[in-house]
């Protein structure tokens, strides 16, 4: 059943990882569309402003030939419809600029010279966006010759309407990214309360066999007929332990308090209790390189975190094997514990889910172990855990990196 718990929870969290690709792939295809779409519509306004500045181009020819000496655009504008949008420039057949429509220049105030420059660089701009039109007459033996070319460009509604799409782009991944830190927010603090609800009902639980066991102790103790004291002696710490687990428990959802500790003895004692509750067919080496190293911790939560690495490298490897505890000086004032066996070890993919809640390699178990230390390390202590390196049938190594403390 635990077994099961587990694989559910695996399942669970796959199939949150395939509901975020197809939403991200839907996303995609609108933005796709929309995008697409969007080209369709800048193209047929392109062809329909093309269209209309060469209906421009040969009303200019028909009315040069028809009506020489007029005014042209006088005359254009009773013909065709007036070009309130499209940038144009008229030139002739050297290049020089003879008029211009919809060119954002104020002639009122601005300098000969600026205004000389700006319609220069519009004419620049035109003539590297689309090819001039030219507009032909007849001299006077009929043949057809250049009097000059029509420039134009994108109106300012075509212009707009090409980046439109991105821009809308943009709004959308910003709401979606305020939407999903919202959204994730929001679940992390649903999980909080669910692990704090749980630690303490735990908690709650454990209270009372804790306080009939304390009786039984001390009704051995005092007992005449029972002389072993050294199972006394065990049963008490067992006792004092399961008070210090319901301790731990009580602490979740609450700041505890850390004190500037010992890494060395804190790794010791804890080992000194753990050693006769394992196999004895595991061998547990602590290797530290420095005699001072502390850091900030919580020493009932920092042992609960140490207890579940060794335990869980215990069991995979079948209670025979070597456990190597390395206590370091990192770098940037880090202090590193690393707990390293010789098990089956983890495949690259099992390695990246260790710390999702329900993922287990075991039988038994409803995999929070390494989920719950994740919490304690990072949340509690502001340090991180990780699962340094892996290797299948070679064993795993996990770091824990905490803040170091000042010598």
């Amino acid at each position: 059943m635990a077994s099961s718990a587990g694989n559910k929870g695996i399942r669970l969290d796959s199939s949150k990882s395939r509901l975020k690709w197809i939403v991200l792939i839907f996303s995609v295809s609108i933005s796709i569309g929309s995008i697409y779409y969007t080209n369709l519509l800048v193209q047929k306004l392109k062809e329909r402003e093309k269209q209309q500045i060469e209906l421009f181009a040969k009303t200019l020819e028909y009315t040069i030939n028809e009506e020489t000496g007029s005014n042209i655009y006088f005359i254009t504008d009773k013909i065709l419809i007036e070009n309130k949008s499209i940038p144009t420039i008229l030139t002739n057949d050297s290049g020089v600029i003879i008029d211009y429509r919809n060119i954002d220049i104020d002639s009122a105030t601005m300098p000969l010279n600026a205004i000389n420059r700006r319609l220069e660089q519009a004419l620049s701009d035109m003539r590297a966006t689309y090819d001039p039109i030219p507009v032909t007459v007849k001299d006077l033996t009929g043949e057809e010759i250049i009097y000059g070319y029509v420039n134009y460009n994108n109106s300012f509604l075509l212009s707009q309407l090409a980046y439109y799409p991105y821009i809308q782009l943009s709004v959308i991944a910003i709401f979606g990214i305020i939407a999903y830190i919202a959204f994730d927010y929001s679940k992390a603090a649903e999980q909080n309360r669910v692990w704090v609800g749980l630690a303490k009902e735990t908690a709650h639980q454990l209270g009372t066999p804790i306080s009939s066991l304390m009786a039984w102790v001390e009704f051995l103790r005092e007992d005449p007929d029972f002389n072993n004291k050294q199972i006394i002696e065990e049963l008490d710490k067992d006792v004092h332990r399961l008070q210090l687990i319901t301790e731990r428990f009580s602490s979740i959802g609450s700041i505890p308090v850390l004190n500037m500790t010992n890494i060395n003895d804190l790794v010791r004692k804890t080992m000194t209790y753990l050693r006769p509750r394992i196999s004895s067919k595991v061998e547990v080496n602590i290797h530290t390189l420095g005699d001072n190293i502390t850091a900030n911790v919580n020493a009932p939560l920092f042992e609960w975190v140490l207890e579940n690495l060794c335990k869980n490298a215990v069991d995979a490897m079948e209670g025979v094997g070597t456990i190597n505890i390395n206590i370091l000086h990192g770098s940037d004032r880090q202090v590193f514990i690393d707990v390293s066996d010789n098990g089956k070890g983890l495949s690259k993919s099992k390695a990246n889910q260790v710390f999702v809640p329900g993922f287990t390699t075991k039988k038994r178990g409803w995999g929070l172990g390494l989920t719950l230390a994740k919490r304690i390390i990072e949340t509690y202590h502001k340090g991180k855990i990780f699962v340094k390196n892996s290797e299948e049938n070679a064993g795993t190594t996990f770091r824990i990196s905490l803040p170091a403390g000042r010598h």
